[in-house]
């Protein structure tokens, strides 16, 4: 009598599957935690917030649009600003490592490619160099080379730059208006009602009649182009 042969099993790395969680979980665990400090230092928020901090300034609302809104205002235009950057590090990182062509250390390397090249594109080189010089680092002999704690930190002072030179033009006409306002006013004697109460309504009105926030998106996407 014959006994039937059992078909074979496939083949399955425990060993592999095994070393490559933990290093998944780790990944994941880390990304979480150090997400809002990313986003903040790495991504266009900074320069977006603050000239959204500007514009509600320079209109004279105080909270309207609120913080929520202007956050999340400022999450989607990242997010539409920085996905060429996130495919390249899912092509580059992610994906040999979901294959387990990589390790998660290799993985974290070249995953931080991508976001290096591109603060590298918006920072000065006189702030790369004030860090590169407070760190005691030799002139490396291509941008590239630098460090991440050189380069994040020079990006951030580079955007706030941008940003408050995007808010310092913003602020112009309204505080312009502010001071027609405040000169009509005094010059017919209306000391009971402050300037502010008539300008406020005009610079929103202003701001709404010129599409404000359309032209202000179009110029901060540009800004980045």
């Amino acid at each position: 009598m014959k006994t039937a042969k059992l078909p074979a099993l496939p083949s399955f790395d425990a060993h592999a599957a095994g070393a490559s969680v933990p290093w998944t979980i780790v990944f994941v665990l880390t990304l979480i935690t150090l997400l809002p400090a990313i986003l903040l230092s790495m991504t266009p928020m900074v320069r977006l917030l603050v000239v959204f901090h500007f514009l509600r300034q320079a209109l004279g609302t105080q909270t309207a649009p609120s913080n929520q809104i202007l956050m999340g205002l400022g999450l989607t235009m990242t997010w539409f600003l920085m996905q060429p950057v996130l495919l390249d590090v899912q092509k580059q990182a992610v994906e040999p490592f979901e294959q387990g062509q990589i390790s998660g250390w290799q993985a974290i390397e070249r995953g931080a490619t991508p976001p290096r090249l591109y603060m590298l594109h918006y920072a000065r080189e006189k702030d790369l160099a004030l860090f590169t010089s407070a760190a005691g680092l030799s002139r490396p002999a291509r941008p590239e080379d630098l460090p991440m704690r050189v380069v994040v930190p020079a990006y951030m002072l580079s955007e706030l730059k941008a940003g408050f030179t995007i808010g310092a033009v913003l602020f112009l006409p309204f505080l312009l208006v502010d001071m027609v306002v405040a000169s009509i006013t005094t010059s017919i004697g209306m000391f009971q009602l402050p300037p502010v109460v008539i300008s406020t309504p005009l610079k929103i009105l202003l701001f709404v009649m010129a599409d404000g926030w359309n032209l202000l998106a179009g110029s901060l996407l540009k800004s980045f182009s």
